[in-house]
């Protein structure tokens, strides 16, 4: 990291005015015992070197001010971010395959087909990628990348407590999952144009082999991936008890979208990241703030029908029941 340089180049620099200090007394302690410096004056000789040492110090000195200074705007406006990797305290790939095979056997609504998982970090950094089938074939390739896309759409718009200060931000946190954000997100919505925000990183998402997709080796592992996308499938994970942490966010595809939001929400349940009873939400259902609401009924000009929270989802081809979910702790 930025910070961890900077220390380590400013503690080279004190080093070397250190270094510097005890050169410049045995200098001048040899100049004492020289019987040619007397010709030249030893004042003179002395003051000549101590001219130029100065100067090298100055120069010396001032680089370690500035270095320090760097260093601690970036420890501020690290602290200030309040956001890093933290990929080692969430599920790796073994822990998130489990949990996905999990669940896509607990969950028949749907077509009942294999999925695709991503748990990406509070920075949007992806921890881990994984499948429930056989191979990375046994579900649809697209959906890996999507998967990817719904966990950092999720983590993005959701907050924790951290997010009140001055008056404003949501006490206790907001959930959003991918799949309130469907009907705002349409022409005449609160959100319309969110889903062209924060494209795709394809470098990373279609990079490195293709043999490592769905492995703890997955090439998307340690990048942040971007992308938003706004149908049922990505939730934000949280932990605590009397407090709730935001950590990241958990992207599930490979079905229509109502039962992909069924299987990551079961999926985050078993791994124990639903941790946010009293925090805020748009389903009305304080026990499952952040679930799937079907409220959108026909609209009569025709088009896109209409959403009577304005945050709710179209449902599918046999669409399971939201308020079966396990209720978040």
């Amino acid at each position: 990291m930025l910070e961890h340089w900077l220390f380590g180049v400013a503690a080279t620099e004190i080093h070397a005015l250190s270094r510097a200090r005890m050169e410049l007394a045995g200098a001048v302690s040899s100049i004492r015992r020289n019987p040619m410096t007397g010709n030249l004056g030893f004042r003179k000789v002395l003051t000549l070197l101590v001219t130029k040492k100065v100067q090298w110090l100055v120069s010396r000195v001032s680089t370690a001010i500035a270095l320090a200074t760097c260093v601690a705007i970036a420890a501020t406006t690290a602290s200030a971010q309040g956001v890093s990797n933290n990929c080692a305290s969430l599920p790796g790939n073994s822990a998130l395959k489990n949990a996905l095979t999990q669940a896509v056997i607990a969950e028949t609504s749907g077509l009942n087909l294999n999925m695709w998982a991503t748990v990406v970090a509070r920075d949007g950094t992806v921890c881990a990628v994984a499948f429930s089938g056989t191979t990375s074939g046994s579900q649809w390739l697209g959906s890996r990348v999507i998967s990817a896309q719904k966990a950092s759409t999720a983590n993005f718009f959701s907050l924790d407590g951290t997010s009140a200060s001055n008056s404003s931000g949501a006490a206790n946190g907001l959930a959003l999952s991918t799949a309130n954000l469907y009907s705002a997100v349409q022409p005449g919505g609160s959100l319309f144009g969110l889903q062209e925000s924060n494209p795709v990183d394809t470098s990373s998402a279609y990079g490195g082999s293709s043999g490592s997709y769905g492995t703890a080796n997955d090439p998307m592992v340690g990048d942040k991936i971007g992308g938003i996308n706004v149908f049922g499938g990505g939730l934000a994970l949280y932990t605590g008890t009397s407090v709730k942490h935001l950590v990241g966010g958990l992207g599930v595809s490979g079905d229509t979208s109502c039962a992909d939001h069924m299987i990551a929400w079961r999926v985050r349940s078993i791994l124990g990241l639903d941790h946010l009873a009293g925090v805020g939400g748009v389903s009305g259902d304080p026990n499952r703030p952040d679930n799937i609401v079907y409220d959108i009924k026909d609209n009569p000009q025709g088009g896109t029908g209409k959403s009577a929270g304005g945050f709710g989802h179209p449902s599918c081809i046999n669409t399971g029941d939201p308020a079966s979910l396990p209720e978040v702790q």
